[in-house]
């Protein structure tokens, strides 16, 4: 006599971390894959640029951190300037563990997202949706990119949606939606169509439908202060990430509505055909 089969039953899903720390702590604990202890870091670089569209009247610089794992890449922007020359060599060599607890909050950022990218990189077995952006210059693939997070919003026209991290192709695509808007950057100074730029979220965080912000969140602190909000109030919170492109997607469930996941290297280093990958949301 043989013995009866037994159904087997598929393992309960694993629900997504409350907050930033906790998705941190996980990883330290081995729980997205391999021991981070085991993990060292190959390459540390920087990148920085400086803007000016064609066309456009303003330009801005960027600064990246990027920490390499293998064949990941994981990267955290950071004001120009904010970085210690030194941050670069004092992650090279170094074993993800390490990093992970390092003093500096844009180090911690970019050993996570190298952690997670190299355990979890985009694609379909991860939960993604790839699309193409098309060859072109600066400006043109700055629309693209930004009608595709856009896309991530539903919402319809005449709603307000606080924008964190300004980028003047973003907001383009928000008018073009008939979606108003109110800009929001640490940076200041004012927008593409002359509309001041808020230094503050907290008065307009209350009065707006929808939250669109950047990944940069995750470096400066100010994340979760928006997570916990859109939780709170079950706002759609979309994220655009090159900083956290894979540390964001894990937290969708837990306040975040919709990530659009754009690894290095960024649209902006490059004129040729690139690719953003893209969670949630009803696309």
């Amino acid at each position: 006599m043989t013995a009866a089969a037994h159904p087997t039953t598929a393992p309960a899903p694993v629900p997504a971390p409350g907050s930033c720390e906790e998705l941190m702590c996980r990883v330290l604990a081995g729980a997205y894959g391999p021991d981070p202890r085991t993990l060292r870091v190959s390459t540390a670089f920087t990148t920085r640029q400086s803007v000016r569209h064609s066309g456009r009247a303003g330009g801005y610089r960027n600064e990246v951190l990027s920490l390499r794992i293998a064949g990941a890449v994981g990267s955290c922007a950071v004001e120009p300037g904010e970085l210690p020359d030194s941050a670069a060599d004092d992650c090279a060599g170094r074993d993800a563990a390490t990093l992970l607890t390092h003093p500096l909050r844009p180090v911690r950022i970019a050993a996570l997202d190298a952690v997670l990218m190299h355990a979890l990189p985009h694609g379909p077995a991860s939960g993604a949706r790839s699309l193409p952006l098309p060859a072109g210059d600066s400006l043109a693939k700055s629309r693209a990119r930004a009608h595709a997070v856009v896309g991530l919003l539903d919402l319809p026209p005449g709603r307000t949606v606080l924008v964190v991290g300004v980028v003047n192709s973003l907001l383009e695509a928000l008018r073009e939606r008939g979606l108003r808007y109110t800009p929001c950057d640490l940076k200041g100074g004012t927008t593409e169509w002359n509309e001041p730029v808020r230094t503050d979220a907290a008065g307009p965080l209350g009065r707006c439908d929808a939250v669109l912000a950047s990944g940069m969140t995750l470096g400066n602190g100010s994340f979760e202060r928006f997570r916990t909000h859109a939780q709170r109030y079950g706002k759609p919170l979309v994220m655009f990430a090159q900083t956290g492109s894979a540390v964001l997607p894990r937290l969708i469930g837990s306040g975040v509505t919709a990530v659009s996941a754009e690894p290095y290297p960024f649209f902006w280093l490059d004129g040729g055909p690139g690719t953003i990958h893209q969670y949630g949301g009803t696309r």
